[in-house]
């Protein structure tokens, strides 16, 4: 074997680690509990533990902890050491079922949305059997879901796992239908392509906006950006590529399925895409890798930025959420077959998923929505914040046809027939990929794009599998009354594509037209994170996740609510970041830039009378009446934060502000700074400028 593979899955306790080390029988009722969901009984547990242990220890591991996803969008993790003391004096080194299976973290200072108070603390973590335990460091990782004392979830896992339980239930259904008795189970499936940024650490730490925000709140563009598309795949730096080299192993290491790595559009940009993995292990790989880029960047002088829009003028990052469905069996269900029943259940569950877009695109806004994102969706670099879905002309004329009862292609297009109704032969891959879509069919999945780069993609997928199982679950209880399936199904498809085919747009999505169009349809256009979470705990939303168990309605409602906190929260730290930035910085140097013009002026004036001094004088007339201005804008973004100390109004009305009036008056500043450091002698600038951020690493 090579060195690739002899370093996969080391520090991962998975399958074959598992097979090696825990008894015959224990391993079977483990992998039981994994693939049936059955209890695991507390004394199987201890023998895992054990296991466990004994195999981290080895990996020169001293401490435990159950790695959970609280709804800060990131991960996090408590430290407890293997030690226990004995009577003697001395320590001995045990990990028990109990410790494995449950822990108790301090759950009183993580978002909770009002589910509980501060001052009730307690909260509780629970094994994920269905992730593998990984060591990180000299910790061994315990992937858990985290909940209150009450049972409401505070975190990403746990609804996500519960959605993917209810996408099984109703694909499962559906799949009996059809005959199929050999699928035990139906499991969506993601591979997340991440963007990212690399820049000097040197200079990031010279940057209070980078430090503090993420993003640049104040840069003037350079004389290049991306206009030559030369950065796109073009070749990588040698420092970038050690960089990813060392990502690259790390990865591997925690069988994380890091495939495929390369230069972005924007200069400093890059991308790395996994192969696919089950949602939920997908979602674990991902916070991980954001966390390990994060990390690595540091041991190469570098910093990783995550943020959707660290510079303004060149395209900011996403995460592209590309998901499927596929059974215990190996079916993709989203692919193609070459019988006519196959492609008849293909187009069903096809169907499901456009149905589900259409009924629900204003939840997979809302699973998007962030302060970040805002910058990226709408710009012509991302999907617009309008959903709809890209088909492809080929299989947009076939629904064309089904739709309207009429044969379709030519005689070199084979037909098939199901039952009453006719179906072709489904293309695969015959369509160019649509960059301008959120949600594009590629052959046998579907790309999200609208994700933004720092996300979780939790939240998109809780959505995704929910509504479908919606879509599935309507579809069963249709065709399971029915007395001739074949046109049952015929008219369950044939009504469906009829119901929900204005989701499907195949052209521009950065056209203007677009934009009017999507009015006329119905589709909705929710630009910001204020205008699309409302939509969160609308009664038809509320319904889906409440019926198929995903969520509570308290749940939902916490949720809102700390999605909109965060939102204000983060614009509150930019608008205090650029006011810091503008009175113990900027102002002071452009002043001192003014106050040496003026002083050469006179200088000039008195060694050469009569001399021609427009130069210095129009600058210094710039230069003075800029800094006036920018001082204005600065004392206005005071007063719109010093105004809201005195609103008296909701969480929502709270982020309508901000992004109403303070995201305005935030913009107004940026104008006028950018336009000084535009004109100002590059000495006096006190930060690293966009031209040494973007092209700084040699």
């Amino acid at each position: 074997m090579n060195a690739i593979t002899n370093l996969f899955g080391t520090n991962v306790f998975n399958d074959a680690v598992m097979r090696e080390r825990l008894p015959k029988e224990t391993y079977r009722q483990l992998q039981r509990t994994v693939k049936e969901g059955k209890h695991l009984d507390n004394a199987v547990a201890n023998v895992v533990a054990n296991a466990m242990k004994d195999w981290a220890i080895e990996k020169g591991a001293t401490h435990f902890t159950h790695w959970f996803q609280p709804m800060t969008g990131i991960t996090a993790e408590k430290h407890d050491s293997f030690i226990t003391p004995t009577d003697d004096g001395r320590v001995i080194l045990e990990f028990s079922g109990k410790e494995l299976i449950q822990g108790e973290p301090d759950a009183s200072s993580f978002p909770s949305g009002g589910l509980r108070a501060t001052f009730e603390a307690r909260g509780y973590t629970t094994w994920d059997p269905t992730s593998y335990a990984f060591i990180k460091g000299k910790t061994l990782c315990i992937p858990t879901a985290f909940c209150s004392y009450g049972g409401e979830a505070l975190d990403k896992k746990t609804p996500l796992l519960r959605s993917m339980e209810a996408i099984n239930r109703q694909a499962l259904r559906v799949l009996r239908l059809f005959g199929d008795t050999a699928v035990t189970s139906v499991k969506t499936t993601v591979g997340p392509e991440q963007e990212y940024f690399l820049v000097e650490r040197e200079m990031f730490e010279k940057r209070p906006d980078l430090v503090f925000t993420g993003r640049t709140l104040f840069g003037a563009r350079p004389p290049k950006g991306q206009e030559l598309d030369d950065h796109y795949f073009g070749t990588i730096k040698t420092r970038v590529a050690e960089y990813m080299e060392d990502l690259n192993e790390e990865l591997w290491k925690l069988g994380v399925l890091a495939k495929t790595e390369h230069n972005e559009v924007a200069p400093a940009q890059h991308e790395l895409a996994p192969i696919f993995s089950t949602t939920n292990i997908a979602t674990d790989h991902n916070q991980l890798t954001m966390e390990l880029m994060q990390r690595i960047a540091k041991k190469h002088g570098l910093v990783c930025l995550l943020h959707e829009k660290p510079f303004a003028g060149v395209n900011g990052s996403g995460k592209h959420n590309n998901w499927s469905i596929s059974t215990s069996t190996g079916k993709n269900l989203l692919d193609p077959g070459d019988t006519p029943r196959e492609n008849a259940q293909f187009l069903l569950f096809l169907c499901a998923v456009i149905q589900a877009v259409d009924d629900y695109q204003d939840l997979l806004r809302v699973s998007v929505a962030s302060a970040g994102n805002d910058h990226r969706l709408g710009a012509n670099e991302a999907p617009p914040a309008i959903v709809s879905i890209f088909l492809g002309t080929e299989l947009t004329e076939i629904l064309d046809s089904i739709e309207k009862d009429e044969q379709y292609g030519t005689k070199e297009k084979e037909l098939w027939k199901v039952g009453v109704h006719i179906l072709p032969r489904f293309p695969k891959d015959t369509t160019d990929r649509n960059r301008t879509s959120p949600f594009a069919f590629t052959g046998n999945k579907f790309e999200f794009r609208m994700l933004g780069s720092s996300n979780s993609i939790s939240g998109a997928n809780i959505v995704l599998n929910t509504a479908v199982a919606e879509s599935l679950r309507q579809y069963a209880d249709e065709l399971e009354s029915a007395e001739d399936f074949n046109k049952a199904l015929h008219d369950l498809i044939q009504r469906t594509i009829r119901e929900h085919k204005r989701i499907i747009f195949n052209g521009n999505g950065y056209d203007e037209a677009w934009v009017k169009e999507a009015e006329r349809r119905g589709l909705l256009n929710l630009k910001t994170t204020p205008e699309c979470l409302p939509y969160f705990c609308a009664e038809k939303n509320v319904q889906l996740f409440t019926q198929h168990r995903v969520f509570s309605e308290t749940e939902i409602n916490a949720r809102c609510e700390i999605m909109l906190e965060t939102y204000s929260k983060m614009l509150n730290i930019e608008a205090l970041t650029m006011l810091d930035m503008a009175n113990k910085d900027l102002l002071p140097a452009y002043s001192a830039y003014a106050r040496q013009l003026s002083e050469a002026l006179l200088a000039k004036k008195e060694a050469a009378p009569g001399v021609d001094c427009t130069y210095e004088e129009e600058l210094l007339r710039k230069v003075s009446g800029l800094c006036g201005g920018m001082y204005q804008k600065t004392k206005a973004l005071e007063a719109t934060l010093l105004e809201l100390v005195h609103k008296d109004c909701s969480e929502l009305e709270k982020a309508q502000y901000y992004r109403s009036v303070v995201f305005g008056a935030m913009n107004e500043l940026r104008i006028v700074a950018d336009e000084l450091e535009s004109v100002t002698d590059r000495k006096y600038y006190p930060y690293p400028t966009y031209g040494d951020l973007l092209f700084g690493v040699r």
